[in-house]
């Protein structure tokens, strides 16, 4: 790999510091002149690895944000904190499981219908998306999630999702969660069987409710 310029890297270093959104690869080379800028990120990720601030790609997007075991010196005494119900979610953890995935599909994980406000609360949030349309008859509207969901949840990529085993032993898992997880969608399960008459009552939202832990 070519050694960037210590121009470049600090070209890249402004241009994404003063970025109000994450950056893809391609749009900080666009703003540069179409200059090869993968060298300059790699040699910027390692110099604020040890630093009060890191320089992170989530979901193909590049950014800076506080060091984890900083965090806490940064929070506000009162946090306004993001509530979802349980239904919401649930649909969370099935999108980012699942995804693409469609409101039927998501119904026939649950077993129950999803209400379409619940969608919009998590596209609202911005950590559900619209990513197309199945090709199949009728062609239904799939969901995926979005980069600021991954970084919300400190995800480099999907693949980065705890698996199973992990949620069990962290005891995220209920047996209800763990087949809807496990099982998807379930054979002979119709969409809707059992309707849903009322949303859960809202939950703040962290690292464990996004795997649907209970309210109680």
């Amino acid at each position: 790999m070519t050694e960037p310029t210590d121009d470049l890297v600090r070209a890249v270093e402004a241009t994404l510091f003063a970025a109000e959104q994450p950056m893809t690869v391609e749009q900080i080379s666009n703003h540069l002149g179409q200059a090869d800028v993968r060298p300059a990120l790699a040699e910027l990720e390692r110099h604020y690895r040890a630093r009060g601030v890191l320089l992170v790609e989530r979901g193909k997007r590049w950014h800076f944000e506080t060091a984890p075991d900083l965090a806490h010196l940064l929070r506000r005494e009162k946090e306004d904190l993001r509530r979802l119900s349980r239904a919401a979610t649930e649909v969370l953890a099935i999108v980012a499981y699942h995804e693409p995935v469609s409101r039927a599909e998501i119904e026939a994980i649950r077993g129950v219908q999803t209400a379409k406000g619940t969608l919009d609360v998590l596209m609202e949030a911005g950590w559900v998306r619209v990513a197309g349309r199945r090709e199949v008859p009728g062609r239904p509207v799939i969901y995926a999630t979005t980069p600021d969901f991954l970084a919300h949840f400190g995800l480099g990529s999907l693949k980065e999702l705890p698996g199973l085993e992990e949620l069990r032993a962290a005891g995220l898992l209920d047996p209800v969660d763990d087949d809807m997880i496990q099982t998807g969608l379930r054979p002979g399960k119709v969409p809707g069987e059992d309707e849903e008459t009322a949303e859960d009552p809202a939950e703040d939202l962290d690292e464990r409710d996004l795997f649907g832990e209970d309210d109680g």
